[in-house]
């Protein structure tokens, strides 16, 4: 049975949803997370195919992937913020909405400029998903199963994440590449009259949403992440000075407009908690690390170790697969278990299993790198649900949307990071930088490790 709790707010909320309600309403979230998820991957593939079909060249077709990412990045706070406002349930069901019918403007997109609208259209979408997503699992899953609700939440977006070519190529060999978009459309649709029915009606803080503080974290998250991107892509020094110095400016604004906020669109309040600042830092190293991994680790297999494309696709396998079987194994654990304790494990096997990559001799067995590609999914696989539990759990129920929005955000600005520190080490060693790469992502996880462990000793402080 579920049991009622009192919410940061005063007002009443739910310890979770009865045992079938939950399982509709963790489909309906789950469904939507991997789609937004995928499409994150999938278009990376078909960017050929659509500058073929739609006669445009590379530099012009990126812009595909690129404006996908910014829309989704730069509105993940706001849309967050503004679930507090309104009910995360709207934001989720609204952002899928949009996502379904953008989903469906992509696969009939006749130019370059229509998709590209329709990509940021769909971007927005996956903003609304990805925003409130750990938020609606907080309120779905009881206090004594959340640990295993952000463990299933973990292991659809790793493994999403990494199948994402896979899934992709398999479409592009049977079809033409609108269809990576129109499936989407009956997924989305069974995953809103599900939403509709099923997900809670979580509690709605009393405070006004500003408008101007959200407008101002998306424009600083998004030149980010352009910057970034810019970065990645080695375009001019000066326009990658200009975007990320523009972040920096804005950043800088927003948190002196809402230094006295008691709700801030860009959630410093919460990082005056310890758990939740470390938390959203080994968030972060840990997802640049997946960025170096999988920019690198195909260089690596074909051009260092003279392996197939097909051989390349079997090798990266282990991770997922790992990180299915470990995501709700160490989810179960962290409901019992301390969150700094578990991560810094997983974070040691992942700094580990990097390492060994990195190291491998000239003319490996497969079993060689099976089995640290194992390890690798291993660590990583046991740090996530933890981490989003005690990232979550640190902060007030009634700040439960801007939490979520942290969770989505360190991990977007991990993979995006870390897929533009891989760039920049092939810059810097050429054929070498894949090996580069592989340590610096041994490193990264490293230090992440030692973060986590700090909040073994960090001052608790309760999110309820």
């Amino acid at each position: 049975m579920s049991t009622d709790v009192i919410s940061a707010n005063g007002s009443v909320a739910i310890d979770g949803l009865p045992v079938q309600r939950r399982r509709w309403a963790a489909a309906a979230i789950f469904t939507a997370l991997a789609m937004a998820s995928l499409d994150t991957a999938i278009a990376n593939i078909a960017l050929p195919a659509i500058a073929a079909d739609l006669h445009t060249g590379p530099a012009d077709v990126i812009w595909v992937v690129n404006v996908y990412q910014i829309a989704m990045v730069a509105t993940l706070l706001p849309l967050a913020a503004l679930g507090e406002v309104v009910g995360h349930h709207r934001i989720y069901l609204g952002g899928l909405l949009l996502f379904t019918l953008a989903s469906l403007f992509c696969a009939c997109a006749w130019s370059l400029p229509t998709l590209l609208t329709a990509r940021a259209l769909q971007g927005l979408g996956a903003g609304g998903i990805m925003s409130v997503n750990t938020a609606l699992v907080r309120f779905v899953y009881p206090g004594r199963f959340q640990g295993l609700g952000f463990g299933y939440n973990a292991l659809v977006v790793a493994t999403a994440f990494t199948l994402g070519p896979t899934i992709a190529s398999g479409i592009l060999a049977i079809g033409p590449w609108s269809w990576l978009f129109a499936i989407n459309i009956p997924f989305g649709v069974v995953a809103i009259l599900v939403g509709l029915k099923t997900l809670p009606h979580t509690p709605r803080a009393t405070h006004a949403f500003d408008s101007p503080g959200a407008l101002m974290a998306a424009g600083c998250l998004g030149l980010f992440i352009l910057g970034i991107g810019s970065a990645a892509h080695h375009e001019r020094p000066g326009l990658i000075s200009t975007e990320l110095a523009s972040a920096v400016l804005l950043g800088w604004a927003l948190i002196r407009r809402q230094a006295d906020s008691p709700a801030p669109v860009l959630p410093i309040d919460l990082f005056r908690r310890p758990v939740f600042a470390l938390s959203a830092a080994t968030a972060i190293c840990s997802f640049a690390v997946q960025g170096l991994a999988f920019v690198s680790l195909p260089f690596y297999f074909e051009d260092i170790l003279g392996r197939s494309q097909v051989e390349t696709g079997f090798f990266m396998t282990p991770w997922p697969f790992v990180v299915a079987i470990m995501a709700p194994i160490a989810g179960r654990l962290s409901d019992r278990h301390s969150a700094g304790f578990l991560g810094g494990i997983g974070l040691a096997l992942l700094s580990l299993g990097m390492a060994l990559l990195a190291v491998l001799p000239a003319n490996p067995h497969v079993v060689d790198i099976v089995w640290r590609m194992a390890i690798c999914g291993c660590g990583f696989g046991f740090f996530q649900a933890p981490n989003m539990k005690a990232l979550m759990s640190s902060a007030p129920a009634g700040r439960s949307g801007s939490a979520s929005g942290m969770v989505a955000t360190a991990r977007l600005t991990g993979q995006t990071t870390g897929a533009a520190l891989a760039a920049l080490c092939f810059g810097l060693a050429g054929r070498e930088g894949a090996t580069l790469a592989l340590i610096l992502g041994a490193v990264f996880a490293a230090v992440g490790c030692g973060m986590s462990v700090l909040r073994v000793v960090a001052t608790p402080q309760s999110g309820a």
